[in-house]
């Protein structure tokens, strides 16, 4: 049996990247999404012709059921997670001034992004800590979170999406320091401006501030330069770094005068 590696959110942009990654580096993978599998088939089929190891198992993560019934399917289908990628996330449907955001956005994003993240971090713990019970050949667990720059960047706008990555990056902190002991290392690896459908809308405005500095390697960031990150975070050569964030940002987390 391959390890196996699941990846949230990853139908398309940075997820499709970082499960594309791990596939081609042998593990079998799990893509998941919200839509249903007959959605997905034109994304999954041309994947599995490449030779491409990936299922798909359909996962709103704000909603327990959903979450639950993810981890099941996994343990079920190959008695095993080696890597699982916390990349789900949604933004605001409408951007609004601080002063104007409404409780119903507030709760969607932080209800996804937040909490749909920390309990899938918790079930997706408890699931290795299971397995690392039954004497699982080879296997060596990690559990990595994609945030965002909007953890620590303020976006007047989309103040519910700041809020919501500032919350994940202390998910992975109070994860990396609960598994420690467990010898499951916990990493955060960080996207900057990545160049993905979700940024097609505003990516005039983006290329204008690379081309003005805002980030010190002035290009956008590619869905693979998030994947590389976790596949460094899967390597084994950081594990002693453990809670560590990576930043795939172009230095833009960089302080500079």
């Amino acid at each position: 049996m391959n390890k196996v590696a699941a990846v949230t959110g990853s139908r398309r942009g940075i997820g499709l990247g970082i499960l594309q990654a791990l596939a081609r580096q042998g593990y079998q993978t799990v893509m998941s999404g919200t839509a249903s599998l007959a959605d997905t088939l034109p994304i999954l089929e041309p994947l599995r012709r490449q030779g491409l190891a990936v299922d798909y198992v359909p996962c709103d993560i704000s909603k327990q059921e959903d979450r639950s019934r993810f981890f099941s399917w996994i343990d079920r289908r190959y008695g095993r997670l080696d890597v699982h990628v916390n990349n789900a996330g949604v933004a605001p449907l409408q951007r609004n001034d601080v002063l104007e955001m409404t409780q119903e956005s507030f709760e969607r994003v932080v209800g996804t992004n937040l909490r749909g993240t920390f309990f899938m971090c918790q079930l997706a713990a408890n699931l290795m800590l299971d397995m690392k019970q039954r004497g699982l050949e080879d296997y060596t667990p990690r559990l990595i979170n994609i945030s965002s720059i909007s953890s620590y960047t303020s976006s007047v706008n989309r103040g519910e999406y700041c809020i919501s990555k500032a919350g994940v990056s202390m998910v992975t902190r109070l994860f990396a320091d609960r598994l420690a002991q467990e010898e499951i290392p916990v990493f955060e690896v960080s996207p900057g401006i990545i160049l993905t459908d979700m940024t097609a809308g505003v990516k005039e405005k983006y290329e204008q501030m690379i081309a003005q500095g805002v980030t010190p390697i002035r290009r956008f960031g590619q869905p693979k330069d998030v994947a590389d990150c976790v596949l460094a975070a899967c390597s084994g050569l950081l594990d002693f770094a453990t809670g560590q964030v990576i930043h795939a940002d172009g230095g833009f987390h960089l302080r500079r005068l």
